[in-house]
């Protein structure tokens, strides 16, 4: 190869790999701004009012995420991802599993309700991923995938702890808890969420430890706040 071609090669490697970080920066500025349009406007937003809220054409959006569902993936394993880091970190810093537990709630229940808006449009097309998980699934179905099966891994161990001191021994449906707990959790969670606010409404930190109690120890144990 001759130094000519050598240099030409270098040219188009170099162009080749700013138009890729061109790319790539783009595509982390139109999924911001994608993310700032569902908060303020709402899950059910079309692909023209996101690029119109982002000040740009409905067409950029396409050839960037292909379409709506596109951008939904997109965007649901950034969210998602956020979800994982805030959540898992909760559960790893209590001590006890009790209070990991309430710690994993109360970050679940508090990323939520930041942006609802933004909740139910990443997840508005996820299938059962808690009974019926894709191990095949990419995007933020994947993502959904991968943080539901670290959950529940987490949630494995912290219940193995705290029956380790039970003279009686786990029943064989045991094992089938936190899969449950995160159903329980995630149906409570987003039913709260579509409550109207008002003197009716439970606070964050009342539906925390409601579902944290009726987890640990059953409905029984719910007491009215005074």
């Amino acid at each position: 190869m001759n130094k000519i071609t050598q240099d030409n090669d270098a040219v188009t490697d170099g162009r080749s790999a700013r138009w890729q970080a061109h790319r790539s920066q783009r595509h982390t500025e139109l999924l911001k701004l994608a993310r700032k349009a569902v908060h303020k406007l709402g899950p059910q937003v079309s692909m023209e009012d996101i690029a119109a809220h982002a000040k740009t054409s409905k067409p950029v959006y396409y050839r960037y995420f292909g379409d709506k569902e596109g951008l939904r993936q997109a965007l649901g394993a950034v969210v998602i991802t956020d979800f994982r880091d805030s959540i898992i970190a909760a559960g790893l810093t209590e001590g006890d599993e009790a209070g990991a537990l309430r710690a994993m709630v109360t970050a679940y229940l508090e990323l939520a309700k930041g942006s609802p808006n933004l909740y139910f449009f990443v997840t508005a097309q996820a299938p059962d991923v808690l009974t019926a998980p894709d191990r095949t699934a990419t995007g933020s179905l994947g993502v959904l995938n991968a943080f539901f099966d670290e959950v529940t891994a987490l949630m494995n161990e912290r219940l193995t702890a705290h029956l380790a001191g039970n003279t009686h021994s786990a029943s064989k449906a045991t094992g089938l808890w936190p899969r449950a707990a995160l159903g329980m959790i995630r149906s409570a969670g987003e039913i709260w969420l579509r409550q109207p606010e008002g003197e009716d409404k439970a606070t964050l930190n009342e539906m925390a430890q409601a579902l944290s109690s009726w987890l640990t120890h059953g409905i029984s144990t719910t007491q009215r706040s005074a």
